[in-house]
């Protein structure tokens, strides 16, 4: 069964899901990959307000293609998570609410999101055309010296994604090859 969870008007639903729900995400979300973090960092470490509200947000590690002819966005498709990782436990504690990426996630991450009941959705690597049908609405909302890596706001309908760690820290990267392994018994 797909859970269709629209934010930020549904964000408590997220508490709900468990590693290896798929879901169809519809609403409003961020941008924003290796370079914009550290832009992010920087400004908490200097106390210059950010740009953008972090409290109840997601975030979607992306770096979009420019937007050809006719089209909202280019290629959008998801960025290896764990390069966020030294960042997100900051963010987390912040108030972020969830993360889309792809790829496993570090022990401390994880935990920051069970503090902080959040959750890490993994989007189909190779597939970031396919992905940009799905946002119907981007604007650059800070940082646009970064270029791709710039924060975008993105409206998006029915984002296919994977629950891949639930805010219980059930880790879809652990179970999910346990359940194919062989026994010889």
């Amino acid at each position: 069964m797909i859970k269709a969870i629209t934010i930020p008007e549904a964000i408590e639903q997220l508490e709900e899901l468990r590693a290896g729900d798929m879901v169809q995400l519809s609403g409003t979300i961020i941008t924003g990959r290796d370079a914009a973090h550290r832009r992010i960092t920087d400004f908490l470490d200097r106390n210059i307000p950010l740009p953008f509200q972090l409290t109840g947000q997601g975030i979607y590690y992306t770096g979009p293609c420019p937007a050809g002819p006719g089209k909202i966005i280019g290629s959008c498709g998801p960025t290896t998570s764990s390069r966020m990782d030294s960042y997100t436990p900051r963010l987390l504690n912040l108030g972020l609410k969830f993360m889309i990426g792809k790829g496993q996630r570090s022990h401390e991450v994880i935990e920051a999101m069970i503090r902080n009941k959040a959750v890490y959705f993994a989007a189909t690597g190779g597939a970031g055309a396919l992905i940009a049908e799905c946002v119907k609405k981007a604007e650059l909302l800070a940082f646009e010296d970064l270029g791709p890596e710039a924060v975008y706001r993105l409206e998006v309908a029915n984002l296919p994604l994977i629950t891949a760690i639930d805010c219980l820290g059930n880790n879809l990267y652990e179970t999910g090859p346990k359940h194919y392994e062989y026994s010889a018994d």
